[in-house]
């Protein structure tokens, strides 16, 4: 394999010191698979204390595992010395450490074969004691030796697979897959932090296709364990004679995933959990209307599925989910937010004064995603890319981002701050600080709203003066 230059440079070092140095883990399997790594991680026979010595920017990071960070040439360098573990009686950190002769040693530690490849930084050579690279080319995920003990190490490795098979669109070992099913594996899965398994799910969500991870947490009851909330949208059907969906509400939670923008992770998880709250909320009508194919009249009964309100059972059980997955707080409320209006039907009827309520319920700062998550909503509905030209809700989107765009450019008032009157103004006509004052603000926004020329101090002083204060 090609070394680098500031790898060889890096590697200089350790050799003129009498130590070996290999590239190891994500960058090396990125390497085989054509993609262009982003952190180097390397493997030494030289102790952390040894690597302290012999660099001058170096930081301590995992010290006890020995690990440590080197700052070389502008490049953070994470160094681990040769290891072998033993004992993970929390599910996640070994209960002893020992150092390692050998890489081989090393790499036999390791969780998945692709994943336990090294490259010798001083020619280039690779060692692949487990057959990592043929499984990269098969596009394999399989536990470096006994799945059983790879998973019972640690809890997150059955997660890792899952993650792994959506990001890279890799199939899982059969033996490998069979395993996290296994009793014993899923109390130790459950045993994770919660901020352990958010952060492989959030990689999931960021794949090209978050339905296959999704799936597979689905089928390997890792949903059971931390999101049981979705599973009640299964074979929850929404179909009836309008042919609208194509799936129950559980994969088209999925589908509408795939979506969704890969780059935006909120617009993403509003689109997992938009729909949540259909369960709750679905009802079935029946009612008599003409039969069409009949000519004397008769009419025949129809069944319309219903889920009103749905919108607002879906953001509060996304709140409640996100929470327990402690996501940050503006982000659960940014995500709500897009959940709350996904429901907006705007018809070219709409009054200018319509699309500055919507702009304001929004938040124009959240439009941009809103839009996308429609796109996201109409693409989950038939698992279909969205054609952006022939489509009368296309249209419609389009008509109503271009109406925002000329209120916006007409400055509009949209917010208390852009009114032409504040507090103080009311203040000196003699109204006191408090409920009142506030509720005749957000009345004289409201006016303002319907006619935007009244956004004049002369206009709106003149509407206080003739309220019954």
């Amino acid at each position: 394999m090609l070394i680098p230059k500031l790898l060889k440079e890096f590697n200089s070092v350790f050799e003129n010191n009498g130590f070996k140095a290999y590239l190891v883990g994500g960058a090396v399997r990125d390497i085989f698979l054509n993609k262009k790594e982003t952190d180097w991680d390397v493997a030494t026979n030289a102790t952390p204390q040894d690597v302290m010595r012999i660099f001058k920017f170096v930081v301590p990071t995992g010290f006890e595992h020995g690990t440590v960070t080197v700052h070389f040439k502008k490049q953070e360098i994470e160094v681990t010395t040769f290891r072998t573990e033993s004992g993970y009686s929390d599910g996640r950190h070994p209960d002893k450490v020992n150092y390692a002769a050998t890489i081989e040693e090393d790499l036999s530690r390791r969780d998945f074969t692709m994943n336990a490849i090294a490259v010798n930084l001083k020619d280039g050579s690779v060692v692949d004691p487990f057959d990592g690279k043929g499984d990269i080319k098969r596009r394999l995920i399989r536990t470096v030796g006994n799945p059983h003990e790879r998973f019972m190490e640690d809890g997150l490795r059955p997660i890792r697979a899952l993650r792994f098979a959506s990001q890279l669109e890799f199939k899982i070992d059969e033996a490998t897959f069979k395993e996290i099913a296994n009793q014993d594996v899923q109390k130790k899965i459950q045993s994770i932090s919660i901020e352990r398994f958010r952060d492989e799910f959030e990689k999931i969500m960021r794949s090209p296709l978050p339905s296959v991870g999704l799936k597979l947490m689905e089928e390997t009851k890792v949903l059971d364990s931390f999101i049981p909330e979705l599973l009640e949208c299964k074979n929850c059907l929404q179909s009836d004679y309008r042919d609208l969906h194509k799936f129950d509400v559980l994969n088209h939670l999925y589908y509408a995933c795939d979506g969704g923008p890969q780059d935006k992770l909120n617009v993403r998880i509003a689109a997992l959990f938009h729909d949540i709250g259909k369960p709750k909320a679905k009802k079935i009508v029946k009612q008599l209307v003409l039969d069409g194919e009949k000519k004397d009249g008769s009419k025949k009964e129809i069944e319309t599925i219903t889920f009103y309100n749905h919108e607002k059972y879906s953001a509060e059980l996304a709140e409640e989910i996100l929470v327990r997955l402690k996501f940050p707080n503006q982000f659960i409320n940014n995500v709500c937010l897009l959940i709350r209006e996904h429901m907006f039907h705007y018809e070219s009827n709409w009054s200018d004064a319509a699309v500055r309520r919507f702009i304001m319920r929004a938040g124009y700062e959240n439009l941009e995603d809103l839009y996308d998550f429609r796109l996201a909503d109409i693409y989950g509905m038939r698992n279909e890319k969205v054609n952006l030209l022939y489509s009368q809700n296309i249209e419609l989107l389009l008509e109503l981002k271009k109406r925002i765009v000329e209120i916006m450019e007409n400055q509009n008032a949209l917010s208390l701050k852009a009114l032409a009157v504040n507090g103080k103004d009311l203040i000196a006509m003699g109204i006191k600080p408090g409920k009142q004052l506030g509720t005749i603000l957000q009345h004289l926004l409201d006016c303002v709203i319907e006619d935007p020329t009244l956004n004049n101090k002369e206009s709106l002083l003149g509407i206080v003066e003739k309220m019954d204060k």
